[in-house]
């Protein structure tokens, strides 16, 4: 194909002033796609920086939102209309209306092809509560694509085809460690909303503490939840955990490697990419069972699994890391291995095969 004949694909999704992981796989994707010789690649923002002037508007609780959006809207209908693919990343609920739906629908006036990319765990509560407008709105675009099977599950019991393209970590910017022997140093990284359940992790790391004295946690994120959790930290005495607050996608890589253990208690999820990011750096995962984990993640081949909202099993878990070595080096190796298959080179050709099939539709 001839330079002048490479489709042309606009990513719209949220930029990293969002810190999320919508944000960081957009990012990613970006800059991996940057450097393909066979499309042409640009990124639209659904939070757009207004310019010095009017950003002090974006500063106000509502106005925020409106100015945004309204940013946002002008920005799609300029430049949506010079491009031949359309991805949009996508989550639930308002954001759903808020981002995607305008993007679709501005899509589709100009006749470009559409693929929306849907990333959140609460797929199946969105579409059961906003089925009449969200299904619809779905069906408009003309291609769905989710990062795990289990979302394909989810949108087939809707009657809503879906296929699968794994989510991409950077292999390269991650230093696996092999832990030989583990400390009871321990990481969670999520941010601090109800459905990723962190408070678990608290109550889980206070039992820690009552067997392994000298055990530390670190405690990556932000969000609603945050006077909630230092309180509580506070509420059970724990001793050396340090929340460290949002942390950049950049520095992440840092963070991983100071821990010895991952703990992830969500209640609601798809396919976080902390868990495959502590995979890559070594770090042996203790998970709850949350939405589409057990699809990617295997009870004591990959990680060890709990279930939801049980604290007890969770520090159980992780003091059984800790008691037996041979375990978790077995965990470790395997799950390294398993994050091979998220790198660029093996979901590259997933990418530029489904641009290349929505550009020579009729």
């Amino acid at each position: 194909m001839s330079k002048q004949s490479r489709p042309r694909v606009l990513i719209v999704a949220p930029s990293l002033a969002i810190l999320g992981g919508q944000a960081v796989q957009a990012k990613r994707l970006l800059d991996q796609l940057a450097k393909e010789e066979a499309i042409e690649v640009s990124f639209l923002a659904i939070n757009p920086r207004l310019p010095s002037f009017l950003s002090l508007l974006q500063r106000i609780k509502f106005v925020r939102t409106l100015v945004t959006s309204f940013a946002y809207l002008a920005t799609l209908l300029l430049r949506v209309r010079r491009y031949d693919i359309i991805h949009i990343f996508s989550a639930s609920y308002f954001s759903f209306v808020l981002a995607p739906t305008p993007a679709l629908l501005i899509s589709r006036l100009f006749g470009k092809r559409t693929l929306l990319n849907y990333h959140s765990g609460e797929a199946e509560d969105h579409l059961l509560r906003w089925h009449r407008t969200a299904i619809p709105i779905l069906k408009l675009a003309d291609v769905l694509v989710v990062p795990s099977n289990y979302l394909v599950d989810v949108f087939a019991r809707f009657k809503l085809r879906a296929i699968s393209i794994p989510n991409v970590v950077d292999m390269q910017r991650f230093v696996f460690r092999p832990r030989l022997s583990l400390r009871p140093i321990f990481l969670t990284n999520r941010n601090f909303e109800a459905n990723y359940n962190v408070a678990c992790a608290l109550r889980a790391f206070s039992l820690i503490q009552q067997q392994f004295p000298e055990a530390s946690m670190i405690v990556a994120g932000d969000g609603k939840q945050r006077a909630e959790l230092t309180t509580m930290a506070q509420s059970l005495a724990l001793n050396k955990l340090e929340f460290v607050g949002l942390v950049e996608s950049g520095n992440m890589p840092q963070i991983y490697d100071a821990a010895d253990i991952y703990l992830n208690s969500s209640v609601v999820d798809n396919m976080p990419l902390s868990i495959i990011e502590a995979f890559a750096s070594g770090l042996p995962v203790v998970t709850t069972d949350a939405g589409g984990i057990p699809y990617f993640v295997t009870n004591e081949e990959t990680a060890l699994v709990v279930s939801k909202n049980d604290h007890r099993a969770l520090a159980e878990a992780a003091i059984r890391l800790l008691e037996d070595p041979e375990l978790a080096a077995g965990i470790i190796q395997t799950a390294h291995r398993e994050c091979l298959k998220y790198d660029w080179p093996a979901v590259r050709a997933l990418w530029l095969d489904l641009y290349q099939q929505l550009a020579s539709r009729d």
